[in-house]
């Protein structure tokens, strides 16, 4: 019996999808932008539409979608015609995706979306097709080959998924859709312990152990032994001007015997590192390493001098980011 060569078969599969994509990356002409434009306008939602393997995709890319701030779900083609297209509205963009551009189960989506003037894009493979002729915005996939002798939806499949994920992350860039706000999507998983900011670990409020600068430090000492802190940020008229730790008290007590009686901004480091709240926890870990201390104050934007928050190593470490 001959051995079949199953890493040949592989890599056949692999040189036809990056074909496809080759293809479809000269494709791509100004409807792309007005997909995109359509889509950052929307006021209500994105919906998606397909069936068979390109119901699959539409699966994933409304996830997607929804991922990045557009609200969106995958519509059942079968159920569709069947009372689930009362859940698309007027102000909601429709996206059907369809090799050929002729299943049956979509005519009737697309008469309803044009009845009801709902902005239709078509996602298709047949410039001669009904779903193609009655798209508002038409994004063309060039025919490509397929896997499977010819009939395995492979290269098309990973055509349509990737003009999807282009439209998403074309919009997300538009919308000027950031790392922190991904984060408020994604509360869970290792995705948002790395978008973890200052602001998310930090000590606020009352929790901040702050003292005036003329302070003596035997009350300094008081305050600084209730928060637990081990550190005291020093303010004039609350404005932050300086910070002491508890290390810098140790080694001042032992050169001087009348420490008590001195005042916070005698004993106090001028100017401490403070940092933006916005600032990623990892980020903040590898500025504490590099200045070898153990906590950073923490400030809102454009106000450096006005602590809002500590943000201590262990905090960020007890969060398993590193």
């Amino acid at each position: 019996m001959k051995k079949i060569n199953y890493k040949a078969i592989a890599k056949n599969v692999i040189d036809l999808e990056i074909s496809a994509l080759k293809k479809l990356k000269t494709s791509l002409n100004k409807s792309f932008d007005q997909a995109v434009e359509a889509i950052v306008k929307c006021q209500s939602k994105i919906i998606f539409c397909g069936v068979g393997k390109s119901g699959k995709i539409c699966a994933k890319l409304a996830s997607t979608f929804a991922s990045v701030g557009s609200p969106s779900f995958a519509l059942s083609s079968g159920d569709s015609s069947h009372g689930d297209m009362g859940s698309i509205s007027k102000k909601d963009v429709l996206i059907l995706i369809s090799y050929s551009g002729e299943t049956q189960e979509l005519k009737n989506i697309i008469q309803y979306a044009n009845r009801n003037r709902i902005t239709l894009i078509g996602i298709v493979s047949k410039k001669n097709s009904t779903l193609y002729k009655a798209s508002d915005i038409k994004l063309y996939i060039p025919e490509v080959k397929e896997a499977g002798h010819g009939i395995v939806p492979t290269s098309s499949t990973t055509a349509q998924l990737a003009m999807g994920d282009a439209i998403a992350i074309a919009s997300m860039e538009y919308k000027k859709f950031g790392k922190l706000d991904f984060k408020k999507y994604h509360p869970s998983g290792s995705l948002s312990v790395k978008l973890k900011t200052a602001e998310d670990l930090m000590v606020k409020g009352k929790n901040i152990p702050f003292i005036n600068q003329n302070l003596d430090m035997n009350s300094a000492l008081k305050i600084m032994r209730k928060s637990n802190m081990g550190v005291l940020i020093v303010r004039r008229n609350n404005k932050t001007v300086g910070i002491i730790s508890d290390g810098d008290i140790k080694r001042i007590k032992d050169k001087n015997t009348d420490f008590k009686k001195l005042i916070a901004k005698k004993i106090m480091k001028k100017n401490p590192i403070s940092i933006d709240k916005d600032t990623l926890a990892s980020k903040s870990l590898s500025i504490m390493s590099d200045k070898k201390i153990t906590c950073l104050c923490v400030h809102g934007k454009k106000n450096k001098n006005r602590t809002i928050g500590i943000l201590k190593i262990h905090s960020i470490l007890d969060s398993n980011i590193q």
